[in-house]
């Protein structure tokens, strides 16, 4: 087999993966924000998230995808950045994100199979290798790139979460335009610590 046949089979692979996505959950620190954080004799103050990766989680919603994020942090930052893009799952504190995946599943009713999830160290491996789609920014630890479906092109902070948006977005082609919300019954921010 050519390596150009090779290749096109890998992105046949990946993209009836992303076909399959009805949530995409990510980390936060890393992805959502460059792993930077400012701290004053108060505590942490301010994160620096894209806009970029704020128009993705818009354009999911607008192709029916869910979307969430879990993380090991207990962040005001998060809380707020979640709330402003109305984040379905807002899940802080998460120690046992494979367990909290778990819950997730069947709370909603999914399978493994149709969740997306980006992260980029280890306390994100477990959960990446349970999902149908593991994606991991440009920047990721190589803990991380080992489990990964999908290496963006992209670092943490700079729009890796809208990359992988696209890209299932794509996969998805016209039916994620007129796809009714996976989860319509959900007007609330869920949240869990």
């Amino acid at each position: 087999m050519s390596t150009n046949s090779a290749a096109y089979m890998e992105l046949t692979e990946l993209y009836a993966k992303a076909q399959r996505v009805k949530l995409v959950l990510t980390d936060s620190d890393g992805v959502l924000t460059d792993n930077g954080v400012y701290y004053s004799a108060q505590g942490e103050e301010m994160k620096r998230f894209s806009i970029r990766d704020g128009m993705g989680v818009e354009r999911l919603r607008n192709a029916g995808i869910a979307t969430g994020i879990v993380t090991g942090e207990m962040s005001p930052s998060v809380a707020k950045r979640a709330e402003k893009l109305r984040i379905t799952e807002l899940h802080l504190g998460v120690k046992d994100k494979a367990a909290r995946l778990h819950d997730i599943l069947q709370r909603l009713q999914l399978q493994a199979d149709e969740v997306a999830f980006i992260g980029d160290d280890t306390n994100d491996v477990e959960i990446m290798g349970l999902v149908g789609l593991a994606a991991c920014p440009a920047d990721a630890t190589e803990f991380a790139r080992q489990l990964a479906h999908y290496h963006c092109t992209t670092p943490g902070g700079h729009g890796c979460f809208r990359e992988l948006a696209e890209l299932i977005i794509a996969s998805q082609g016209a039916a994620a335009n007129n796809r009714q919300p996976v989860f319509p019954e959900q007007q609330l921010l869920h949240t869990s610590h």
